[in-house]
């Protein structure tokens, strides 16, 4: 579970430094097919990743554990600012289906302010506040990410091609699919065997993203209706303890 918590965080993380464009020129417009290509989209994303002010979408969370033949989706929406000099992320997961049961209410919120990541499970009614920063540090949610999963399209390409081989698969009617297999000597190599990326060629936004661990699971992810630099209300990122909750449990920061 924990595993998959941090996931969470690191690969919905990654869909915000992908959005944008190619620059002036839209991206299905290059040459296909040549690394040449794959680099002019990375660069591209990148790019962007400067004028990125706030982002909204849906998301679905699927892990599969294919030994296990067992399957858990789940669906809710994020929200992401970058306010001052550091940033906030709100998750909301709303329902749970659990192989090919119905789907039912499952509520799990994570919360990050610039300093503390809060994780609210409504299912066990309890809260845990991590400290990612120092009390008087803000950081930004991508560089909070980028010190532990590969940010496609927030490293340089040649920082990720030095950890992965990257090859463009194939271009299904409007998505640019990317794979990336770690190298060996990667230092994501104990965590996972390889990443893929499909790109929406039109709107330049993740259609989806989804990861092999070493142990062979599955963690995909999938966004909808994203909306871009739209003014989100900071209240958007306030939240109370429920009653009825235990009382947090506090993890400081580890020096």
């Amino acid at each position: 579970m924990r595993r998959q918590r941090v996931f969470i965080l690191r690969i919905l993380i990654i869909l915000a430094v992908m959005v944008g464009g190619c620059g002036q020129a839209s991206c299905a417009e290059q040459p296909t097919g040549d690394a040449n290509y794959v680099s002019s989209v990375l660069d591209g994303l990148k790019e962007k990743t400067t004028r990125l002010q706030s982002y909204q979408c849906e998301v679905n969370y699927l892990f599969s554990q294919p030994l296990l033949e067992s399957k858990t989706l789940r669906t809710g929406n994020l929200c992401y600012a970058r306010l001052g000099h550091g940033s906030k992320l709100r998750i909301n997961f709303d329902t749970l289906t659990q192989d090919e049961n119905p789907p039912q209410k499952y509520g799990e919120q994570y919360i990050f302010d610039g300093q503390w990541l809060t994780h609210i499970d409504y299912q066990i009614k309890q809260v845990q506040k991590r400290q990612l920063a120092e009390a008087n540090e803000q950081i930004d949610a991508f560089e909070l990410a980028k010190r532990n999963f590969p940010l496609i399209g927030f490293d340089k390409t040649e920082d990720l091609r030095q950890q992965f081989d990257i090859n463009l698969v194939d271009e299904p009617n409007r998505l640019t699919h990317l794979h990336l297999k770690v190298k060996p000597d990667s230092i994501y190599k104990d965590d996972y065997k390889s990443v893929e990326v499909w790109i929406d060629k039109q709107l330049m936004l993740p259609a989806k993203i989804a990861a092999v661990s070493t142990e062979g699971d599955v963690y995909e992810i999938s966004f909808a209706k994203p909306k871009v630099n739209e003014v989100i209300d900071e209240k958007v990122f306030e939240f109370t303890i429920p009653d009825g909750f235990g009382k947090p449990e506090i993890i400081p920061l580890k020096k």
